[in-house]
């Protein structure tokens, strides 16, 4: 069985920079990741906030990410963590495929998007409901399509299918949208669409989507609206599985609580990222995780 000063669970934002912070410290570091490096991050489709980029696609700067990540450290995508337990003075973590023993733990396991548990919404998948706009938007060039959700992540993606083409209609349930003033400003700007105080109640079709139930949460009143896109951006899920595993002590609505040294209850056990909510920023967890990966360097020099 190997051994490593750090494991790293999550190749997303957090996670990769975790792996160039501890490679370059000397430390011997295994990031293991279920899916391909750069998780949800993959489907940004533009950031204009990031540094030293005027602007880049998630997909670029993964990959960017990526190929430095390598330079110092191992790195196994498409490889579940099934378990993570103590081991006398070290974690024994267990995938599908093997084993592997560490000194400290980086959970940098990210998050996924909300559904909205509504009916149709199951059964029209990869039929017309997609929650990512980046990967399924040119599919509805020159159709209509709504983007349900107010926050960031929904009007970015209402802003791809506007470059793509689609007529896009935001869907709101609130009064007010929730992403930053330069979205909201740019929504403006483009006319694209928002109806407000509105939830999507079903989904309806025949082979393919072609229209949603609207409720006005004001006056109670339905209605049928005519689309063939349905795009869920409604929020995030923690993927706090392997925490709660190591008792990892968690806040009400399930994020990963840690002090300002990514430190978790649980002794060499540190996270980074999304799994730790607040500002859901991928330089926010590129700092968490170069914070995570010195506090574990500092821990293991020092033996905490």
């Amino acid at each position: 069985m190997k051994t490593y000063d750090i494991i790293i669970v999550g190749a997303g934002p957090g996670g990769l920079t975790a792996g160039i912070y501890a490679g370059r410290q000397g430390t011997k570091t295994l990031i293991l990741d279920k899916g391909l490096a750069g998780g949800i991050g993959r489907e940004v489709p533009l950031m204009e906030n990031y540094p030293g980029f005027d602007t880049i696609s998630g997909f670029e700067l993964v990959e960017k990410m990526k190929l430095q990540c390598m330079k110092y450290i191992e790195l196994h995508e498409n490889e579940i963590v099934k378990n993570i337990e103590k081991n006398n003075d070290n974690f024994l973590v267990t995938t599908h495929k093997d084993e592997y023993s560490g000194k400290t733990i980086i959970l940098a396991t990210g998050s996924s998007h909300k559904h909205l548990e509504i009916p149709g919404e199951e059964e029209y998948l990869g039929k017309g409901v997609s929650y990512c706009a980046t990967c399924d938007g040119l599919f509805f060039k020159d159709k209509d399509a709504i983007m349900i959700g107010g926050g960031n992540s929904a009007l970015q993606e209402a802003i791809f299918l506007d470059n793509v083409g689609c007529n896009v209609t935001i869907i709101h349930r609130r009064d007010e949208l929730r992403a930053q003033q330069y979205l909201q400003k740019e929504i403006k700007e483009r006319n694209i669409d928002v109806i407000y105080d509105t939830t999507v109640e079903e989904i309806k079709g025949n082979a393919l989507v072609n229209s949603v139930i609207l409720k006005n949460v004001k006056t109670n009143e339905y209605s049928e609206f005519k689309t063939q896109g349905v795009f869920v951006g409604i929020g995030y899920k923690p993927h706090n599985e392997l925490a709660k595993k190591l008792n990892v002590e968690l806040s009400e609505s399930g994020e990963i609580i840690t002090d300002k040294h990514q430190r978790t209850n649980i002794k060499n056990v540190y996270s980074a990222g999304d799994i730790c909510g607040g500002l859901r920023q991928w330089i926010v967890a590129c700092g968490e995780g170069a914070i995570a990966a010195t506090s574990a360097y500092e821990d293991i020099h020092n033996h905490k």
